[in-house]
């Protein structure tokens, strides 16, 4: 049985993984090939390149790398129509993904995407390309299976694999020990995003919020896990320029024990969010993108719900404060992190509701995701 996969970033390498071992006990005999990060590698991904070739994010910035995207969709396209797989997994990356797999279905390869694309949030007429795309839908959130089934697509929820593998009840002073942090004092957690490009854009404000963070909180510890050595050499680099004096920690890779060992967190909008969720940890949120791609999403009003951050989208009401491309300035997020702080019965009622928004996503996600390919696998045959 050959699997073929493609996944763009960190985030959906952890998916693709945690799919991968589940099909593997199933089904022993599976072989797997395609893009993805060091975790897919580990499942025993044989990969035709680097998933960071992929890791591209915005209208505009992609523009620079469209030439060599498109001719690496173009590969393969190539390579599987000739030899196909017995199935295609898109794991989530829909503007490369969805072409890729509009291709490999039309030449009669049975496709899963995993990760419903938030067309029920913007760019909702990507609904359209994705119906062409995909055979089946895993959906991470348990509204999207209704919204894609009144636009002609099959979903099925699996759930985010994320809230099992973070236990309840988070143990901060282990996860502190494991970074050799001291047990009293504020930690802040750091999270500038998981691509070059975002943490070009967003490091700096999150540092100069730290630094101004620390002029009132003189024990204040700062650590940063980070995603690829690309980032962490370039995070690095900015923390020098923009807080050279920050008690800074990087841990490459220990996104969990960063999150559980933090009082407060500072979060680039993403999979980050969820994660500070399932951590129990009270976050504010920042984001900026390119000029020009903010202002096409919001000139052709792209964007169809008040809330990015996936942990105010499954929390009610939303709990974190999003500070969004110009409001994504070090006085500000330093402002709300100070507001956390100092308040203490508020970060009591978001821990709380965290937990229990955790133990409502709980449940055996690589499994559902596994036997919903399985299954597709033998409608198509």
């Amino acid at each position: 049985m050959r699997v073929a996969l493609v996944a763009a970033e960190p985030s959906g390498d952890q998916l693709a993984a945690g799919l991968m071992a589940a099909l593997r006990e199933r089904r022993p005999d599976v072989r797997f090939e395609g893009v993805g990060g060091a975790r897919m590698r580990e499942q025993g991904l044989r990969s035709r390149f680097p998933m960071e070739k992929l890791s591209v994010m915005g209208l505009v910035e992609v523009l620079r790398h469209l030439p060599e995207l498109l001719a690496l969709r173009r590969r393969l396209v190539r390579q599987w129509r000739e030899d196909p797989p017995d199935l295609f997994v898109g794991v989530d990356a829909p503007d490369f993904n969805l072409g890729l797999e509009a291709a490999l279905k039309e030449g009669g390869v049975p496709v899963l995407h995993y990760v419903s694309p938030t067309v029920w949030a913007w760019r909702q007429r990507r609904v359209k390309r994705l119906r062409r795309a995909a055979d089946r839908v895993l959906c991470l959130f348990p509204f999207e299976p209704e919204f894609l089934a009144r636009h002609g697509v099959e979903g099925r929820y699996v759930g985010h694999p994320l809230a099992a593998r973070y236990p309840l009840e988070p143990d901060r002073p282990a996860a502190r020990a494991a970074l050799g942090l001291p047990s009293a004092g504020t930690v802040l957690a750091l999270l500038p995003g998981s691509r070059r490009t975002e943490v070009e854009r967003i490091a700096p404000p999150f540092l100069e919020a730290a630094e101004r963070l620390r002029a009132r909180h003189g024990g204040l510890r700062v650590v940063t896990p980070t995603a690829t050595e690309a980032t962490e050499r370039r995070f690095r680099a900015l923390a020098r320029r923009h807080a050279p004096g920050l008690p800074l920690s990087v841990h490459p890779g220990r996104t969990r024990e960063a999150l559980t060992a933090a009082d407060v967190a500072l979060v680039a909008s993403g999979t980050a969010t969820l994660e500070a969720l399932l951590c129990k940890t009270p976050m504010v949120v920042g984001y900026r993108m390119h000029p020009l791609t903010y202002r096409l999403i919001a000139g052709l009003r792209l964007l169809k719900t008040e809330r990015v951050a996936m942990a105010n989208l499954l929390s009610e009401p939303p709990l974190a404060p999003e500070l969004l491309q110009g409001s994504c300035e070090a006085g500000r997020l330093a402002a709300e992190l100070e507001a956390l702080l100092q308040d203490g019965a508020r970060r009591a009622h978001i821990q709380a509701a965290y937990a229990d928004t955790h133990r409502r996503l709980r449940v055996e996600s690589d499994r559902l995701a596994a036997e919903a390919a399985l299954e597709l696998l033998e409608k198509g045959r």
